[in-house]
């Protein structure tokens, strides 16, 4: 889980340094920290030791908990989280279909990156409108503000963001059922617990998307089956990331071995 906490500061860093409206707001990181990260994060206490652990040598007492190599996979695994929450937030306002899936059902208005990441200057622009656009039961109208599509109207980009950070927690909480052993040797249900835990969260998060109340507080709204599979689109790469990461891993500790052993009858 020190990935995606990462991944939250990459975010922040991002939208800051892009200049774009601010994709996630605290109540909502309040909320994947305090609530949505528990079930998984304590359910990784109960996953099965890997298949070859008698292989591997003993830890020696004076070794670090995490290697150079592990906050290397943290920082990378933490780097593409803050760009598919920020990337998924970019892509709602200039694209109207992305990799296939089409964006426009709810009727908003599409503009270029340039005036996203300048929105501050919205006011000064000629002739700027925004067009109406629904979400859920609401719908959001800009006719007296053309700007406020930038603040209000961000309301579905944000929830896009934060769907997405969700969705990447919860499958990088897959990666986490072994430091270096592929999914394929090691699937999601030899840690029934963590599936259980990653339905409650998944549970958690439709909760305050599509009860009324709780989206107003947290200030989301329902996605359809179009952003939903926008959103599994990008969270689903974290999953094979990590897979190129350890088998890496697995790559450059197999060699060390025989690295030393060629030296040795070299000397």
């Amino acid at each position: 889980m020190i990935s995606s906490n990462i991944g939250e500061v990459a975010s922040i860093f991002l939208t800051s340094a892009l200049g774009i409206p601010e994709g996630l707001i605290p109540v909502q990181l309040l909320w994947v920290n305090l609530v949505t990260d528990g079930p998984p994060a304590t359910a990784l206490g109960f996953n099965p030791p890997d298949k070859d652990i008698m292989k591997k040598p003993p830890r020696r007492s004076d070794d670090s908990l995490i290697t150079p190599w592990i906050l290397f996979r943290y920082l990378v695994i933490g780097l593409y989280v803050g760009v598919a929450t920020v990337g998924i937030f970019v892509i709602w306002y200039t694209h109207g279909s992305f990799m296939g899936i089409d964006l426009t059902g709810d009727g908003h208005s599409l503009v270029s990156y340039s005036q996203l990441s300048n929105w501050g200057q919205c006011s000064s622009w000629d002739n700027f409108t925004a067009a109406p656009f629904t979400a859920g039961a609401r719908t959001f109208t800009f006719d007296d503000n053309p700007c406020d599509y930038f603040q209000a109207g961000k309301v579905k980009a944000t929830t896009l963001s934060l769907s997405v950070l969700v969705a990447i927690e919860m499958f990088n909480s897959l990666n986490a059922l072994s430091e270096d052993t592929s999914l394929l040797r090691m699937p999601p249900w030899v840690n029934p617990w963590l599936l259980l835990a990653m339905s409650v969260s998944f549970g958690l998060h439709f909760l305050i998307l599509y009860v009324p109340f709780l989206a107003q507080v947290f200030g989301i709204v329902p996605l359809s089956l179009n952003e939903w599979l926008l959103v599994l689109l990008v969270a689903l790469p974290v999953v094979l990331i990590d897979e190129v990461l350890k088998f890496v891993g697995r790559c450059t500790t197999a060699a060390g071995p025989k690295r030393r052993l060629k030296k040795q009858k070299g000397e």
